[in-house]
């Protein structure tokens, strides 16, 4: 959940990677720079500019940080600010951990991480909050600045020990939740799994609900590090409610293998949300229709959501179970 540094999809490294990390002092200037720049991002974007904030740590009063200003760019269109904020030296490193986010960064003149998000995206709330209520209670924010030191003296803090994150910002995970929660951050939000907490709870939501009640080992852990598949959690708030499993297909197909919410939480119409989610973010990437095996339990969940049956013609060869009924939507 680090707010501070993005990352990619799990990825298993066979070495670990270092990183080198730099935190100073707070300095009384980067209010002023973030005014600077924010103008030039602004008008780069045009009329496709809404908003955009200044987050992370040089945007707290006081507070230690590495020397790179953070913004967010929210906007009308995501998909056309690429062009615009590449005129101004930002390079696009795509969407990282965080699905239907635009991730920029640029490194020549002022170093700046450039977060742009559709107005709505829960990210933005998140950010602004955590921020917020650090400028307001000071002890939380000496209290960041000294977990940044304690960490910055641990060897595991400049590693990425099968991970994307290094350590520095795995270890400030359990401190953001706190804030979060202290802040009564609610939103529904999906994330690829990253996060170490994320993949406990990717473990145990497939156990739990598939594997355990066969008496068997999950067979197909070795899709944490394959390029075809994709793993999200659904987080409501800072806890982590739901899970599913998506494979990428050729022909801009891609199949749904396993959604679930967990069991203490399946109201409101989450599932439908959760689903809902995953459809917007696969046909952000292109994708054309996408497919289930629905067992008949739960075939009506998925009418109720657009879905009918329709050739689920698994690229591997594999066959339908008998005991399931294939099922679609066009995207």
């Amino acid at each position: 959940m680090s707010n501070d540094e993005a990352g990619n999809s799990h990825v298993d490294d066979s070495e670990p990677k270092k990183k080198k990390i730099v935190v100073i002092p707070y300095n009384a200037d980067w209010p002023q720079i973030f005014k600077i720049e924010s103008k030039k991002v602004k008008e780069a974007l045009g009329e496709n500019c809404i908003a955009i904030h200044h987050i992370g740590s040089t945007s707290v009063p006081g507070l230690s940080a590495k020397p790179v200003i953070d913004m967010i760019g929210v906007v009308k269109d995501p998909e056309k600010a690429i062009q615009s904020l590449e005129g101004l030296g930002f390079k696009y490193k795509g969407e990282y951990n965080i699905p239907m986010r635009f991730y920029f960064n640029r490194s020549e003149g002022v170093e700046t991480n450039l977060h742009v998000y559709r107005g709505g995206h829960p990210e933005i709330e998140l950010n602004l909050l955590f921020r917020d209520y650090l400028c307001k209670h000071p002890d939380a924010r000496d209290e960041y600045a000294k977990l940044k030191a304690d960490l910055l003296q641990e060897k595991s803090s400049y590693e990425k020990n099968h991970s994307p994150f290094t350590g520095y910002n795995l270890g400030k995970d359990a401190f953001i939740r706190k804030i979060l929660q202290a802040t009564d951050f609610s939103l529904i939000r999906m994330m690829k799994c990253t996060h170490y907490a994320e993949w406990e709870a990717a473990k145990r939501l497939r156990n739990k609900f598939f594997f355990d009640p066969l008496a068997i080992s999950d067979p197909y852990t070795w899709t944490f590090d394959h390029p075809e598949h994709t793993h999200l959690v659904l987080y409501q708030g800072v806890e982590i409610i739901g899970y599913a499993h998506i494979q990428f297909w050729p022909g801009q197909r891609a199949a749904l293998r396993i959604i679930v919410i967990d069991e203490n939480d399946r109201q409101d119409g989450l599932g439908s949300r959760f689903l809902q989610l995953c459809e917007q973010w696969l046909k952000s990437q292109g994708i054309k229709s996408f497919h289930v095996e629905a067992r008949p339990n739960i075939v009506s969940f998925y009418r109720r959501n657009g879905y009918t049956e329709m050739p689920f013609e698994d690229p591997s060869g594999e066959p339908l179970s008998v005991h399931d009924i294939a099922m679609g939507k066009k995207l």
